[in-house]
């Protein structure tokens, strides 16, 4: 099931493994965050919106154990990356992956079928930043095939009422964030900011937010990633589970 330009990866978590393309966009600290923060319940129906090679649903899975994942991957090729790994933890049963764009997701789902939607979507605008010349990589990165609002416009259909958001992205695009969310009846919650160390600006912004919910907003203590001297915190090994 390996490739060329495929490495197998040990995600230390529930015995579980994944397929990366090298050349590819393969996984980072932001989708073991989201997933922690996500704090999926386990009689939970999720979807992940772009899960590529179906890294979240994987770490949902061993982590919450939810009733049912789905992952929707628009890339053909990154599709049947995300297929090939749910096989190769033997979920076929616990996890779904489809080919399909979020832009038209009523084609694939009747409204509020889901009580979570988690999402690592691109951050950055198309037309801004560097764009990479492999395709899958500027499509990870930029919202070329889908934009911040797609996102919000899909769970807002997605989602049950009081059903709950999760996505992780940049802290610069924040006020966007709330104010498409607010937009979208998906009503923010809980913020939670990463930083690098504790003297730097954030890096990310870890975001939930409940669908038909009054206002009340929540700003959680920073995630720090490092210590002074360089080490990983207590807290991030804790969520890559070292010891």
């Amino acid at each position: 099931m390996i490739y060329e330009d495929e490495r197998l990866d040990d995600l230390q978590l529930d015995g579980l493994k994944i397929i990366q393309n090298k050349k590819q966009f393969c996984f980072g600290t932001d989708a073991v965050l989201l997933s922690s923060f996500s704090n999926v319940r386990g009689t939970s129906t999720v979807i992940d919106l772009g899960t590529g090679n179906g890294i979240i649903p994987l770490l949902l899975y061993g982590k919450y154990k939810p009733k049912q994942i789905i992952g929707i991957e628009i890339q053909k090729d990154i599709y049947e990356l995300a297929v090939r790994n749910v096989k190769l933890n033997n979920l076929e049963e616990r996890i779904s992956i489809i080919n399909g764009d979020v832009r038209n997701i009523k084609e694939y789902f009747q409204a509020g079928s889901f009580d979570q939607v988690v999402t690592n979507p691109p951050y950055l605008k198309a037309g801004t930043g560097i764009i990479s010349a492999a395709d899958a990589m500027a499509y990870a990165r930029h919202e070329i095939l889908c934009t911040l609002e797609d996102i919000l416009k899909a769970t807002k259909y997605l989602l049950k009422s009081k059903g709950v958001f999760t996505m992780v992205h940049r802290p610069q695009r924040l006020n966007e964030i709330l104010s498409l969310m607010k937009t979208h009846s998906i009503e923010p919650k809980t913020i939670r900011f990463v930083h690098v160390n504790a003297k730097l600006p954030a890096i990310l912004v870890l975001i939930q937010g409940l669908k038909d919910m009054n206002p009340s907003l929540t700003v959680e203590p920073p995630l720090i990633i490092h210590k002074p001297d360089g080490t990983y915190t207590e807290e991030l090994n804790l969520l890559y589970g070292r010891n």
